[in-house]
């Protein structure tokens, strides 16, 4: 037990856990409205509920042996198939995107759930065909793979999260060795279908797009997010106006703020160190996860491990672009700090997985 404790990854360990401790202080502070006037936060209760939960199904994944997922991958599509289905069948609606299902008192996304299942099925997919990966041609079977899933995420629409699921497939591409300038003539193909890949999307998507050139456009509509994100984070300024104390986020003027925008109250209350201290744990995160996958005893462990840092990297991306103005608004969360119980199982699980990859080659040193 000794050295079982011992082979652990503490750094990423206490990184996720400051991460997690610091997102539900921001989650706290986004909410204390909501709280006054109901008189408790069920925000931070019902998060705080799911954190322990997800520890202890984090500790259930490290104990088990991380090959065991590579033989329930293709039952694993199956269901991340059906559930996807289930959401268009007999998901709810709300803020106009069919995204959730509802079990009781209990309501989740699969679309989050949906990304680790990926990760695991794309691994196992590409390890087994890992002797064939040579042209550029050979990859074709497992975009294929991703197409169903895939379109049946963008339908609901969740634009984001198919998004995800493409930096996921490339992030393992890369380790299989997909060349540069093979992504260089997809980049080209897409900006010229670009003009046709514009008439599919929606306009609440377009509008995205065009405000993302120039918010003022649409200040009081699809633009308004982005500038009140702005507003927020620079007047944190150095160290912030403390916590609790940001007027954009207090006084509702920024939306989504225990959310898609929860980096813009950290911004605003903790200025542009907390700010920094916050990516510099995510730096952490990602070089943690791009040393287990450097470190796997096998091609599906570092294929898994790839998967999972290019999610976590994406994420931080593109959310973080979002709140400063540099990137197109999107739905996807900031992993461990955002609000939301279903991304935050998805993260914590991941996690938990990475722990479990390193443990395994660790094990092999004594």
């Amino acid at each position: 037990m000794h050295r079982y404790l011992r082979n652990l990854d503490w750094i990423l360990i206490w990184t996720v856990l400051l991460l997690t401790g610091i997102g539900m202080v921001l989650i706290a502070s986004a909410t204390h409205g909501d709280a006054l006037v109901s008189g408790s936060n069920r925000f931070v209760q019902r998060q705080g509920l799911f954190l322990l939960v997800d520890v202890l199904l984090a500790v259930g994944i490290i104990s088990l042996d991380y090959h065991s997922l590579k033989r329930i991958a293709l039952p694993l599509y199956g269901f991340t198939v059906l559930l996807l289905l289930g959401v268009m069948f007999f998901g709810h609606a709300s803020l106009g995107a069919q995204r959730w299902i509802q079990i009781g008192p209990v309501t989740f996304q699969p679309s989050e759930f949906s990304k680790a299942f990926m990760i695991v099925c794309l691994a196992a997919f590409l390890d087994e065909r890992s002797e064939y990966l040579e042209q550029w041609k050979d990859y074709i079977p497992a975009c294929l793979f991703m197409v169903i899933p895939f379109v049946l995420v963008l339908r609901q629409p969740d634009l984001g999260t198919a998004l995800v699921f493409v930096a996921i497939a490339f992030s393992m591409f890369w380790v299989c060795g997909f060349k540069l300038k093979w992504i260089g003539v997809l980049a080209g193909v897409f900006a010229c279908a670009a003009p046709v890949l514009w008439r599919f999307l929606h306009e609440y998507q377009r509008n995205r797009i065009r405000v993302f050139l120039d918010p003022e456009l649409d200040p009081f509509g699809a633009g308004y997010h982005v500038i009140q994100s702005k507003i927020a984070i620079g007047s944190g300024m150095l160290w912030g106006k403390g916590f609790m104390q940001g007027t954009q986020s207090q006084l509702d003027f920024l939306p989504e703020n225990h959310t898609d925008f929860i980096f813009a109250v950290a911004g605003e209350e903790f200025g542009f160190v907390g700010a920094v201290v916050i990516l510099l744990l995510y730096l952490v995160l990602i070089w943690r996860g791009l040393t287990i996958a450097l470190n796997a005893e096998d091609r599906f462990g570092m294929l898994l491990a790839t998967g999972i840092t290019g999610m976590y990297l994406f994420h931080v991306l593109v959310n973080v672009g979002m709140t400063i103005g540099i990137m197109p608004v999107t739905g996807v969360p900031l992993p461990f700090l955002s609000y939301g119980v279903s991304s935050l199982t998805t993260n914590m699980l991941l996690a938990g997985v990475l722990l479990n990859i390193n443990v395994r080659h660790t094990r092999l040193q004594f």
